[in-house]
């Protein structure tokens, strides 16, 4: 059986991607997103990138500034890529508005996996820590 990967957030650009190439060398692949009602969007930027089976992708509802259903997006999987961030559009307040829920989300992705018994967790920045 494949190993799976955990990518967060789906739809970011660089979720994206990793997911495209992940399904090109065989990985079973779980990204999490905010709405499921975004399901589509990823599906037709991978079928742009020359994907035409989903078998093995799955699809987690979690959003990154709360609780829920982390663990079941961590569970089952080898490796977990956080390539995402609680963003907003607008400049913040206080630097805590942005700063905060980055740090939450993080540790949310970082718990679930070790909770799971994933190997290894790779992070990437945010443009937003520019």
């Amino acid at each position: 059986m494949a190993e799976t990967v955990l990518v967060t957030v789906g739809t970011g650009f660089v979720g994206s991607h990793c997911i495209l190439q992940l399904l090109n060398h065989g990985y079973q692949v779980k990204t999490t997103l905010r709405s499921l009602n975004r399901k589509n969007e990823v599906l037709e930027m991978l079928t742009f990138g020359g994907i035409t089976s989903f078998e093995n992708l799955e699809f987690i509802q979690a959003d990154l500034t709360k609780e829920a259903n982390w663990d079941l997006a961590a569970k089952g999987c080898n490796y977990a890529l956080h390539v995402a961030s609680p963003i907003n559009l607008e400049v913040p307040k206080d630097e805590n508005e942005f700063i905060l829920p980055a740090v939450q989300g993080t540790l949310r992705v970082l718990t679930a996996p070790r909770d799971a018994g994933v190997k290894r967790v790779v992070m990437t920045s945010n443009f937003g820590a520019v």
